[in-house]
């Protein structure tokens, strides 16, 4: 083996081949933004919850409904422009 190659990992013979780094990216990718969409969607829940039910039932009312739709879409917006900001920042 030269001195660059790196040595299989344990439990992998030569024949069986090994994931990319790219391949693996994109797993690492994947995973992060899916931890990211459950940690949003628990923020949105908590939060918009918290404001608008005030009496928790079996249905919502219509202002509730309501005030939930506005709350959840305050928060996609502002995530949209953070990001936005975050990412025209960085280049």
């Amino acid at each position: 083996m030269d001195p660059f190659s790196s040595p299989s990992p344990s439990g992998v013979s030569s024949g069986q081949s090994v994931p990319s780094a790219d391949v693996l990216m994109d797993q690492v990718k994947t995973q992060l933004a899916q931890a990211y969409a459950e940690e949003f969607f628990e923020t949105v829940r908590s939060k918009c919850f918290t404001k608008c039910i005030t009496k928790p039932g079996t249905s919502l009312s219509g202002s509730e409904s309501s005030c939930i739709t506005r709350c959840v879409e305050r928060y996609i917006e502002a995530t949209g422009i953070i990001s936005r900001a975050l990412f025209s920042a960085h280049r």
